[in-house]
């Protein structure tokens, strides 16, 4: 962030930051902030892109952070009165100068948000100036100016030259601006990324379906291979041991030249081999149908997770549909017989074909809410549940996404939901369900 920006900021809030309700880091390196009168505000100290902004809503937690910087920054900026925010040595250097407003004992501190490139930082200090944690920890080996826990931390130096002057008018609209220019940039790079991963695993089904064979020729092989087989038994007498080839008259009275395998120690083992390989033929002629309507089926659900990639507002729809894997996660996971998907700590199950649709029906429990579109066929939803009721946010979540693995097109579409006790099985996937509740869901 530029000098005058953050000097505006700071008016800003000294004409409006009384008190600090809470600090909470949202993210890796986003923190909220929120003052009186639920005012917040967002610093995110991405090392580079550092920036300050508000958002119309509340930005979700990716997770729970319970490291050493987040627990003393609940312990130290929880209902906490502000004393001062200043720009340290006219610098891009924002601090908070609080004082706890506990009868028991005042307790003074700062939190000092440090705007300077490869060096951004978030800092937590005692009344001393003596470091209690931060967002980054930094020794002797990487700076001249050290930030370690129970030091005291050393001022930036003062820059030797001025920083540009303007003015902003409008405060508030510029803390909004930044949060929409933020998300549009955020935005359009997460679903390059997203789409790319996508058309990567799209590419690998598609190859897997081309390289899949005929029913025809499947059977066709296990015929050749059966009469070779059949061939080779009905002539071991013609047949010496060490022969690689042989003439020999067909069934029909045709003279054939028959290849023989010698690795194999005679003939008759050779022609049991062979047999094994025509039934295997056969047998995967009778089941190939199973395994290309499965890869056509995920062919189909990729297509269309890309669609709804492409058309995601904001990066929290993305990070639904597509969350970003934690660096410590393991690859291991157990191959699922259905997607799923998590949301408000809610995990949510979608079945994408009839018989992930039946699978979906019979591995969920009585608690549990079904979604499915209204009079139409469509995906099943399943949201895993324990209680009663489901808080609303997730009710609507659910019965988009059922909307939109299950049409083509955008429009208004009306969802049945119930609790899964109420569904019942009439034969694979058909259900009758009584009573339910129905949700308009609209599609851009």
């Amino acid at each position: 962030m530029k000098y005058y920006e953050l000097k505006e900021i700071v008016k800003y809030l000294k004409e409006n930051a009384k008190t600090i309700k809470r600090m909470k880091r949202l993210d890796n390196n986003l923190l909220s902030v929120e003052f009186n009168d639920k005012n917040i505000l967002y610093f995110d100290m991405t090392k580079g892109n550092a920036l300050i902004y508000k958002k119309e809503g509340h930005v979700n937690s990716k997770r729970e952070f319970n490291a050493p910087f987040d627990v003393v920054l609940q312990k130290r900026f929880m209902n906490v009165k502000v004393e001062d925010i200043v720009l340290v040595n006219e610098d891009k250097v924002l601090r908070f100068d609080v004082v706890s407003q506990s009868s028991y004992k005042a307790l003074k501190g700062s939190m000092q948000f440090e705007f300077t490139g490869k060096n951004t930082n978030g800092i937590i200090l005692d009344e001393n100036e003596i470091v209690l944690e931060a967002l980054r920890h930094i020794d002797e080996f990487s700076s001249s100016r050290i930030v370690k826990v129970g030091q005291k931390l050393e001022a930036v130096p003062k820059p030797n030259f001025d920083f540009k002057h303007e003015k902003i008018d409008d405060i508030e609209a510029f803390l909004y601006a930044n949060y929409e220019q933020k998300e549009a940039q955020l935005l359009q790079q997460l679903k390059k990324q997203k789409v790319q991963q996508l058309f990567k695993q799209l590419s690998k089904i598609k190859k897997l379906l081309t390289s899949l064979s005929s029913e025809e020729s499947l059977y066709e092989q296990a015929n050749t291979l059966y009469e070779k087989a059949n061939l080779i038994l009905s002539n071991l007498h013609n047949i010496k041991a060490y022969e690689s080839k042989v003439v020999l008259t067909d069934f029909s009275g045709n003279e054939i030249e028959v290849v023989l395998d010698t690795n194999y120690p005679t003939p008759s083992s050779y022609a049991n081999h062979l047999f094994s390989k025509a039934k295997k033929a056969k047998q995967r002629a009778k089941y190939i149908h199973i395994e290309r309507d499965n890869l056509e089926q995920k062919q189909a659900f990729l297509e269309r997770m890309i669609e709804q990639i492409n058309a995601s507002s904001n990066s929290d729809e993305l990070e639904f549909l597509m969350p970003k894997k934690q660096k410590n996660q393991t690859k291991t996971k157990k191959q699922e017989l259905c997607e799923s998907f998590f949301y408000k700590g809610y995990k949510i199950l979608l079945g994408k074909s009839e018989r992930e649709n039946v699978y979906v029906l019979q591995n969920s429990k009585a608690s549990d809410f079904w979604f499915h579109l209204k009079d139409r066929t469509s995906c099943h939803v399943i949201v895993q549940n324990t209680k009663k009721e489901l808080p609303q946010e997730v009710i609507e979540q659910a019965a988009k996404l059922c909307a939109q693995f299950s049409v083509d097109y955008a429009g208004k579409y009306l969802v049945d939901f119930t609790q899964r006790r109420n569904v019942k099985i009439q034969s694979g996937a058909n259900v009758l369900y009584n009573p339910y509740q129905t949700l308009s869901v609209s599609l851009q």
